[in-house]
């Protein structure tokens, strides 16, 4: 037996290393469209996207008021301060409910006792949709569903609001 060594030719070492090269090129352009599409699937829910609404629980009345307040959003690389607002009350189980005040038909904003024909609703200026205190649409009005509602909790005394879920009628 020989223990002769086999030799790479010039052919075969350039075959080799520009496919060794290829190979890194070709990862490295995959590797941003792999990581959007499996990021979201392992980014966990934490639960904590709670905001303070900036109103005592002591403050909110069974009149609904409308409450502002900011959040940090975070959009890629860009940080931005976004206000939320919310209509805010106690019904007549003395639970607080907090309303989006973006209308379901066309996405406008509704105001509470916006219109002097239609006081205790909520009314929607852009084609007159209106809404029940409870937040439900008014039959034979655009909106053909109510109005959502945001999560909530109490810390402190203060009313911090989290995600808008769909209105469940009772």
């Amino acid at each position: 037996m020989s223990d002769e060594k086999r030799q790479v030719s010039r052919r075969q070492f350039l075959n080799y290393t520009l496919t060794g090269v290829g190979g890194f090129m070709a990862a490295g352009l995959l590797i941003s469209p792999v990581r959007m599409a499996i990021d979201p699937v392992l980014k966990h829910d934490e639960g904590g996207d709670f905001a303070n609404a900036g109103i005592a629980i002591d403050d909110i009345t069974a009149d609904p008021q409308r409450i502002d307040w900011t959040i940090d959003q975070v959009d890629g690389w860009y940080e931005s301060e976004v206000t939320r607002s919310a209509w805010v009350y106690r019904n007549d189980d003395d639970e607080i409910v907090a309303f989006s005040p973006i209308c379901k038909h066309l996405g406008c904003v509704v105001s509470w006792e916006g219109n002097d024909d239609y006081p205790d609703q909520y009314y929607c200026p852009c084609h007159d949709g209106r809404y029940y205190k409870n937040g439900v649409n008014v039959p034979g009005t655009p909106p053909l569903q109510p109005l959502d509602v945001y999560e909530q909790e109490e810390r402190d005394g203060m009313l911090f609001l989290g995600k808008i879920q769909p209105h469940e009628e009772a």
